[in-house]
């Protein structure tokens, strides 16, 4: 008996301490501002998208995909959250600095550091670019303190994280009503903030390469946001002849009451000459050209990031999430801009890849939400997930792709309005200016583009979808004091 104590002893000290537990995977999480599913991988036929096409054939492409918010920070707020909004400060891009304090660590860059990650967040990944809040979001409070291990923007001739949001050509800034919403400048990559994010995550990536503790870094890129401003050689990869113009049912404005709105984002902020896309076919081309020319530049500045993890991970060991804040409609609805729950609005793209993926390169067309990103990387990782998050892992659809949602998409905006999405339908809550809930229902079996409001045709649809709906409360109103001077919803935003 005492030799075969000694034995096994002996036995126990011979395994080697780094056998105790492989090293979990580490993750590059990308994210693009106002992205909608304009990739050629995605059937956008007039798209010039490489390097991201080529991403797509070694990725889970989710062509479904839906946010839970049509503005940036409060569609962060809920990826950061994996959580659907609960109070009105959640539909606002002010949301994560003004309810972190509750989350405690259950969000995801403190959830991934708790477990041993080191965190970074480049770019825009919260609303403010750095993380700070203050004037020019250059200093002041962090928006979510005590969860990066770092998170900043590149030194640029920008300087400030506002004026880097919304630059023109070489380090001008935007000048809110005056500045035009597009420019092609004839110059370098460099003239434009992207360029110098993807330089400054490229050197990130090679030191993390030599880095003893996995780590989660997040890359936020800026366009195609407004102003849609990129180097002429990008908007020269496009005819604006060929990118294809709305039927006019679609470029209508509802003739029903709607949630329509103005488009104050595009038509306040930026200087139009006079003219305006809804009466310009010209413009409009000009408009749609100049969007598509800025996902070209976009998608340039995001390859190279991609062809920079390659040559460190050449055996694919990543995770590596392409992921968009939210959609943005061309002249859909004679809107211009996101900020409502229309489907151009709410869709945007995410694409996943794994180590060991199933058939790469093949789309899911299950609904899925942002909400469930946060739960799938911490199942890709072998993490458990906080209590109570909203999302589901995403795992099945990585697995195999044809696997159906399991869920409807959700949508939240202000004011109160509402939307879930179904396989072929979706449903818009809303309240009119008495009071009155109000119901838009749009059929995408039959009408894609939504120019047909079925609530008053499909009772038994709006019953079944309204009573899908109610599972979730809706958001309290605003406090007097948080809603300040009454504005339409959409003109609060940048």
């Amino acid at each position: 008996m005492k030799i075969f104590l000694s034995l096994l002893g002996l036995a126990l000290l011979s395994v080697p301490a780094h056998a105790a537990a492989p090293r979990r995977p580490n993750i590059l999480f990308i994210a693009v501002d106002d992205l909608r599913n304009d990739l050629g991988a995605m059937g956008a036929a007039h798209a010039r998208t490489p390097q991201l096409d080529a991403f797509a054939a070694s990725a889970r492409i989710f062509t479904h995909h839906y946010v839970q918010a049509p503005t940036c920070g409060a569609s962060r707020c809920a990826l950061l959250r994996g959580r659907y909004p609960t109070e009105a400060a959640h539909v606002g891009n002010g949301g994560i600095a003004s309810t972190h304090a509750s989350w405690g660590d259950a969000n995801l860059p403190a959830w991934f550091q708790r477990h041993g990650y080191r965190t970074y967040a480049l770019g825009k990944i919260t609303h403010h670019p750095g993380g700070r809040t203050g004037r020019l979001w250059a200093d002041g409070p962090e928006e979510l303190p005590g969860s990066w291990t770092r998170s900043w923007i590149p030194a640029t001739p920008w300087r400030e994280a506002e004026n880097i949001m919304h630059g023109y050509a070489n380090g001008r800034p935007r000048s809110p009503g005056k500045t035009p919403p597009l420019e092609a400048f004839a110059g370098p990559d460099s003239a434009y903030p992207d360029a110098w994010v993807a330089d400054e995550a490229v050197r990130q990536l090679r030191e993390l390469a030599a880095a003893a503790e996995p780590w989660f870094f997040a890359v936020g890129f800026f366009k195609p946001h407004l102003p849609f401003a990129a180097p002429k050689s990008y908007f020269d990869l496009h005819d604006p002849e060929r990118i294809p113009a709305l039927p006019s049912a679609a470029a209508a404005k509802p003739e029903w009451p709607s949630t329509w709105h103005p488009s104050g984002e595009f038509r306040r902020n930026y200087a139009h000459a006079g003219r305006d896309p809804d009466a310009d076919p010209a413009y409009a081309r000009e408009v749609r050209r100049a969007y598509a020319a800025s996902v070209s530049y976009v998608d340039a500045q995001i390859g190279r990031v991609l062809d920079a993890l390659r040559a460190l991970d050449p055996a694919g060991q990543t995770i590596v999430v392409l992921w968009s804040d939210h959609g943005f409609l061309l002249g859909e609805h004679a809107i211009w801009g996101k900020h409502c729950l229309y489907e151009n609005s709410l869709r945007s793209p995410l694409l996943i890849r794994a180590p060991g993926l199933a058939q790469p390169g093949a789309a899911s067309a299950a609904l899925v939400e942002t909400v469930d990103v946060f739960p799938t990387l911490t199942d890709l990782c072998g993490l458990p997930a906080p209590a109570g998050l909203d999302g589901r892992s995403l795992r099945p659809q990585l697995d195999r792709p044809a696997t159906p949602a399991a869920k409807p998409a959700r949508g939240f905006w202000t004011e109160g309005q509402r939307t879930i999405r179904s396989e072929h339908w979706r449903l818009i809550a809303s309240r009119s200016a008495d009071g009155s809930p109000q119901f838009e229902l749009f059929d995408y079996a039959t009408d894609p583009l939504e120019t047909r409001n079925h609530a008053a045709t499909q009772p038994e649809i709006l019953r079944d979808l309204r009573a899908q709906l109610a599972l979730r409360p809706e958001l309290p109103a605003p406090s007097a004091k948080s809603s300040g001077k009454k504005k339409t919803p959409e003109s609060r935003q940048p």
